[in-house]
């Protein structure tokens, strides 16, 4: 069948321009969402941030900065690579070895760590060895290099501490506090300012043979960095370093790929943008092509009565089908081509929020193809030729007589396989709501917004059956409105095709902007309220550059005081099931220095089963919703990574309720030695006492204070659920108001009868505000349903509560969907009648 456009396309896009104009604008709102979606997760597979550490060293060796889990699919065993929370370092005896192989002038072990002391700003100082300034290019400018127990400053820090050559300072490191020479003043390089800005940060160098205690990660270093001799390619020395080290389970990197070690952030960016551009963009791209298959099938249905007379006067259903896929190909191409542009702008401006707000790398580069643009345009063009030939299939078929008849009174009965299809879809919508209930985390945002789409699916096959009857039950409220409210309620009645094209949308808009909104109040409220209530110490003590290793004691010796515990903030990897295979979940975890004892004074875990005193070495307390979704109970040993990948299997020793707003592990602080890179607590609770003698540590605040400021902290992922909320609700709002605006535009034959028969001008809107309020009522009751199905079981299987549902929020969606359905059917209503000097 050729698709070249023919008359009968030609003149239904000259003569009947209402009808494509609406297609026009939701195949174009489709490819903007799928085009802006596209673009982010080409970024998320092509991101990669340059080299400024490394730049001057060709080729560096470093472990791999991944946990990695071998799942068995249909396919064979499938990898999937997590980023590690923290650093994992490779042995300081590798520098020797790569060192030695063909073309390295020298291998050179790198090490960068956190210090307090020195006078600098916060206490904070950054210190490496000074074995790195061979490729970052830091020159001494005073003195001599640092031996053991000597340091070179910076020149900033040494002004801030008011130091020069031969004087000492003392200087706290995660071997503890210790006094150091001054050997020597430097001027850091640009390898050193890379990650500090143009300002730079405090800096202190030290010996390489004493750098990896200091650290706190004795015989490892971050990096290797390798130097070539002149003349030699890195990719030569590439392949000698990595024969070399084969075996050792470092990896060899050159060009971009050495910026992934020394920046963290890019693996955690790549995760974001995947989320966003793959798994959001997914369902996104349902979306999209579900409402605008849904606007082009309305398109086609529009004109059932034309082509039941072109079948009449001769038409053949070959033609008609052809005219259909015409159409379409006048259509979408353009629409898409158009669509694209602002989903390119869609993209960079989500790209920069999400840079804004440190989700990603200031040097990742938006990356724009023409792939994804390409796949926006195709995915336009195939749902308009599906939709059209669906819609279409049945003028096409039927004899020319049935098809007038049917044109003029709208059938009653939906297809058997619709509605076989549609009670499917509740069933399999019923079946993920149970999955989404016992999963966590992604997942089961994931799983509900797959709820969602089955049960929008079920409202879409279903649709005439429920209008009928949201017709008939809403209109038995609204017989006491009068005429116009009667006419209304009897229009909705009778004609239950419209009425449900006209809900679909706004039914889409609410289940998911609700869903997506609703989610996150209801974990915020939560992490609130155990937040709130968790924190029992009258004292909260944070400092950016870390608290003293010996603050918790220091605090415990001020008069008044109960109790005092540092806490150690982290994450550690901990393998659940969800669908049928295992991913790594990232877990806020606490290392806590004292005993559980202690903590149980200023900190109220509510615990369900055990008792924190027993929390020690191999031995930790998890939240419950952890132990469920790992069905690792009391007594069992808890498989995780520890935050610079080490493998533990530490014994769970007790089970608490808190664990959403508070961490969901709880360990002793030396079982975090060595694999983190600070050594420093974050957080200091004390019980009892003055906030006075605590000032020297840091900032003091109250529980309601650190309470504040923890819920500030979850800012991102708020942002994240509002902006997906309001690309899919905006989208679907959208829509709803284009299927109105053709609707109305539609009835102008009926509404002008209307006028010819009595009724006034003012009684015809009226009618049409009515059925507008049906609608939105409708779409409200059906989306918010739709929700609630989707969130009760999932909150309930988390958390034990209902979902949070803010009023003023909740009646703000629902006052929207009203206002757009009523402008949208009310304005080109004035429109249409004036134009008739009706």
């Amino acid at each position: 069948m050729s698709l070249k456009p023919n008359g009968l396309a030609r003149a239904a896009v000259r003569f009947k321009p209402a009808s494509f104009v609406g297609t026009f604008v939701a195949l174009m709102m489709s490819a903007l969402v799928v085009a802006a979606c596209g673009v982010l997760l080409e970024t998320s597979i092509r991101a990669s941030v340059p080299a400024e550490r490394y730049a001057n060293a060709p080729v560096v060796a470093a472990a791999d900065q991944s946990a990695r889990v071998v799942a068995d699919t249909v396919d064979g065993p499938e990898e999937t690579a997590y980023p590690l929370p923290d650093t994992a370092r490779v042995d300081t005896g590798l520098a020797a070895k790569a060192a030695q192989v063909p073309g390295a002038a020298t291998a050179v072990p790198d090490f960068t760590f956190p210090v307090r002391g020195g006078g600098a700003p916060s206490g904070a100082l950054t210190g490496h060895g000074w074995g790195s300034h061979a490729f970052t290019g830091t020159e001494l400018t005073r003195g001599t290099v640092p031996h053991a127990g000597e340091v070179v400053l910076g020149a900033d820090a040494a002004r801030t501490a008011e130091a020069g050559v031969g004087d000492t300072v003392v200087l706290e490191t995660a071997d503890g506090r210790a006094a150091f020479r001054v050997s020597g003043l430097a001027e850091a390089g640009a390898g050193d300012l890379a990650r500090e800005g143009a300002g730079g940060a405090a800096t202190a160098w030290f010996a390489d043979t004493e750098a990896p205690v200091l650290a706190g990660h004795p015989g490892q270093a971050d990096a290797i960095a390798v130097m070539a001799e002149d003349g030699v390619g890195t990719d030569t020395l590439a392949a000698a370093v990595a024969k070399a080290l084969t075996g050792t389970g470092a990896q060899t990197l050159t060009g971009d790929d050495r910026g992934e070690v020394e920046d963290h952030g890019l693996a955690y960016a790549k995760e974001t943008l995947f989320a966003v551009g793959g798994s959001f963009g997914g369902i996104a791209t349902l979306v999209a092509v579900f409402t605008a298959a849904g606007t082009v099938a309305l398109s086609v249905g529009q004109r059932t009565r034309e082509f039941a007379l072109l079948r009449a006067v001769g038409a053949t259903p070959r033609q008609i089908r052809r005219a259909v896929a015409a159409e379409a190909l006048l259509v979408a191409p353009l629409a898409g081509l158009l669509g694209c542009l602002p989903g390119i702008g869609l993209a960079h401006w989500w790209f920069g929020q999400m840079q804004d707000r440190g989700a990603v790398p200031e040097a990742v580069d938006l990356h724009v193809s023409g792939f994804p643009l390409l796949a926006a345009v195709g995915v336009g063009l195939l749902t308009a030729l599906g939709a059209g030939w669906a819609a279409g299939r049945r003028p096409a078929r039927i004899k020319p007589g049935q098809a007038l008849a049917e044109a003029s009174v709208e059938r009653l009965r939906p297809g058997v396989v619709r509605t076989v299809l549609g009670v499917a879809a509740v069933g399999g919508g019923s079946v993920l709501a149970g999955v989404a209930a016992s999963a966590a985390g992604s997942d089961a945002a994931n799983a509900s917004l797959g709820v969602v789409m089955l049960f929008m699916l079920a409202v879409a096959l279903l649709g005439p059956l429920l209008a009928r009857a949201c017709a008939a039950l809403f209109g038995l409220l609204l017989r006491g409105g009068g005429a116009s409210a009667s006419l209304a309620a009897a229009n909705s009645r009778t004609n239950a095709r419209r009425l449900a094209s006209a809900i679909t949308p706004i039914v889409l808009a609410m289940a998911f902007a609700s869903t997506l909104v609703f989610m996150h109040t209801s974990e915020s409220h939560v992490a609130s309220e155990q937040l709130r209530d968790g924190i029992t110490a009258d004292h909260v003590v944070t400092n950016p550059a870390g608290l003293p290793a010996d603050a918790a004691d220091r605090a415990a010796r001020v008069p008044g005081v109960d109790a005092a515990v540092s806490l150690l903030d982290t994450q550690v990897l901990v393998p659940v099931r969800g669908g049928g295979e295992t991913s790594l979940q990232g877990t806020a975890t606490q290392g806590l220095s004292g005993s559980g004892a202690q903590l149980a004074k200023v900190q109220d875990l509510d615990v369900r089963e055990g008792g924190l005193d027993r929390v020690g070495p191999g031995r930790i307390a998890i939240d419950r919703t952890l132990a469920t979704a790992t069905d690792t109970g009391l007594g069992d040993r808890l498989s995780l990574y520890l935050p610079d990948g080490t493998k533990a299997a530490p014994e769970v020793v007790a089970v608490y309720g808190r664990g959403i707003g508070l961490p969901a592990v709880t360990m002793d602080r030396a079982s975090l030695d060595g694999h983190v890179t600070s050594a420093f607590a974050d957080t200091l609770l004390v019980s009892g006492g003055d906030a006075g003698p605590l000032a020297p540590f840091g900032e003091v605040t109250d529980a309601s204070g650190y309470a504040l400021a923890q819920n500030v902290d979850r800012e991102f992922g708020a942002w994240a659920n509002y902006m997906m909320a309001a690309v899919l609700g905006g989208f679907a709002a959208v829509a709803a108001v284009n299927t109105l605006v053709m609707t109305v535009l539609d009835r102008r034959r009926e509404l002008h009868t209307l006028r010819l028969v009595g009724s006034t001008r003012r009684q015809v809107l009226r009618m049409l505000g009515w059925e507008s309020l049906l609608v939105s009522a409708a779409g409200v009751a059906l989306g918010t349903a739709i929700a609630m199905v989707t969130l009760t079981p999932m909150r309930r299987g988390l958390t034990g509560e209902f979902p949070h549902v803010p009023p003023l929020l909740y009646a703000a969606f629902a006052a929207t969907a009203a206002a757009l359905a009523l402008a949208a059917a009310t304005l080109p209503a004035r429109t249409a009648l004036r134009d008739r000097g009706a």
